[in-house]
């Protein structure tokens, strides 16, 4: 059997801000009622909350985001993933729910450095200058579906699909090039 290997093999790139692709993580999509009794029981069992409206809640090495008014999606250690789904599946078998394990079907990037914003403003439609930590927005990164977040001061963090995750890598790596910084 063949082993796991992330979309870019954890590729780099440093220009005035580093880029990274974070090599394998476990995500796992929730789709259910997110005022479900259940679905609270079992996050808080895993020391997290059902995330507001547009945020992600992070504990313990996991996170959990806000994806849509029925979907969330949780990162965890990629070896934890499928027992995870499995846990989640069995707490929410009695609801109208979906969960499923995507891991390896999205890619993770992070962008940090002083000038880290600069990167993804030429990219995507979002006001980076007002978008706090622990908030998560569904954009686009040029012709890419992304999800991000600011998660940390110098540091934004993105969700694509891994099939994209080349053409993600070759536009945040062209974006972050020297001289390239927005006046």
């Amino acid at each position: 059997m063949s082993e796991p290997v992330s979309a870019l093999n954890g590729a780099k790139a440093q220009g005035f801000a580093q880029v990274a692709e974070q090599g394998l993580k476990g995500m796992i999509a929730i789709r259910c009622d997110l005022e479900s009794k259940s679905l609270a029981k079992v996050v808080k069992g895993m020391g997290l909350s059902v995330p507001a409206q547009r945020r992600i809640v992070t504990a313990e090495g996991r996170a959990l985001a806000w994806m849509s008014p029925d979907e969330l999606l949780l990162l965890c250690d990629y070896a934890d993933a499928s027992g995870v789904t499995a846990q989640l599946a069995e707490a929410l078998a009695k609801e109208h729910a979906l969960v499923t394990d995507v891991s390896d079907a999205r890619a993770l990037f992070r962008v940090s450095g002083e000038k880290a914003d600069q990167v993804l403003m030429k990219l995507c439609p979002v006001d980076f200058e007002t978008l706090p930590e622990g908030e998560m927005r569904r954009t686009r990164a040029a012709q890419v579906a992304a999800a991000i977040w600011r998660s940390g001061s110098e540091e934004l963090s993105i969700i694509c699909f891994r099939s994209v995750a080349g053409y993600m890598m070759g536009l945040l790596e062209v974006s972050a090039r020297q001289g390239g910084e927005i006046a």
